[in-house]
């Protein structure tokens, strides 16, 4: 019998493991389990194992475990989640040939080029160029922010922070949001406003610059009011017109002609509101670059295992240490 190998995408609160055929990247025996309900690493994945009927004689002796935190050394400390691990100590109780772990945001990125395409619906039309870079982006928990390039031999992972890059109002409206923020934060990086958080306090910014009461205390009783409550509405829309700000201007950075791909658990909610919002306008409205960003194809990542796809084209790849 093949002995299958090891992949998970674990964050704050969940840890989500398969098992997938070498050779292979689609995930099998999907588990997510809670995270409080375990000690540590190890103890999840013997449960996992144990579950699936894949311990002892049958247990993987090759993973790839991605995890929601900076991955700089052997030690490894989530970032919401009391989890932390010695990676060679993790190796070694688990019997592990092969242990890789990755940034989730990195699993993100790998995993694109593995989703079908009835999970990626079309944002922007465009042509992608060949062998040219691509930007993987995406709010949740924070704003997570990735290239990807086509090696010779694998694809070539772009971690970066670019979710920690300065707030740029385009407008009068957003730079009063940008003193609200201020005011608040001192300095106000993207990722304050393009986040789970970000797209509460984008809503308490708005009723505060309107002189009205706060109603709603969540971003999903935000989204689930837009279509009757106008400062909802207003703060969806300004969301991901700002969204479409900060992705076109990553895909000048990065020189993403291969496409743009939106990813992470926000957006796939919000995709009735994306053609109705200013987006693409945003996302083009780049001055003398206009025209190169309006050909880059943008698509909406639907798939909720890309972190595991991610994880399986990683546990072989030779660009991914």
């Amino acid at each position: 019998m093949t002995r299958p190998a090891l992949i998970g995408d674990i964050g704050g609160t969940n840890a989500r493991f398969a098992l997938v055929t070498p050779g292979a990247v689609e995930p099998q025996h999907i588990l997510s389990l809670p995270c409080a309900d375990y000690a540590g690493l190890v103890e999840a994945v013997r449960d996992y194992l144990a579950r699936v009927e894949h311990s002892g004689e049958l247990a993987p002796r090759e993973a790839c475990l991605a995890f929601a935190c900076p991955i700089r050394g052997d030690r490894v400390t989530m970032t919401n989640n009391p989890w932390t691990f010695s990676r060679a100590e993790v190796q070694g109780l688990l019997e592990l040939t092969l242990f890789k772990v990755i940034n989730d945001f990195t699993a993100q990125a790998l995993g694109v080029p593995h989703v079908a395409e009835a999970d990626r619906v079309e944002v922007q039309p465009g042509e992608a160029v060949p062998h040219a870079a691509r930007l993987v982006i995406g709010p949740g928990t924070g704003l997570g922010v990735a290239g990807l390039f086509p090696g010779r031999h694998a694809w070539i992972p772009l971690p970066t922070e670019g979710g920690h890059v300065t707030f740029a109002p385009t407008d009068e409206r957003e730079q009063n949001l940008l003193r609200h923020f201020r005011n608040r934060y001192g300095r106000v990086s993207v990722e304050r406003l393009l986040c789970g958080q970000g797209l509460h306090d984008l809503y308490l910014a708005h009723c505060s610059l309107k002189g009205a009461n706060p109603v709603h205390a969540s971003p999903a009783e935000v989204t689930a009011a837009a279509d009757v409550d106008p400062l909802a509405r207003d703060t969806l829309l300004r969301f991901l017109k700002i969204l479409g700000d900060v992705c076109g201007d990553a895909a000048l950075t990065l020189g993403a002609r291969g496409g743009v791909f939106l990813c992470g658990g926000i957006l796939p909610r919000l995709l009735d509101w994306l053609p109705q919002s200013r987006f693409r306008e945003a996302f083009a409205a780049k001055g003398r670059l206009g025209a190169y960003t309006a050909a880059i194809p943008v698509h909406l990542v639907t798939a909720h295992l890309t972190g595991l796809l991610g994880a399986a084209e990683a546990l072989h790849n030779e660009e991914v240490q």
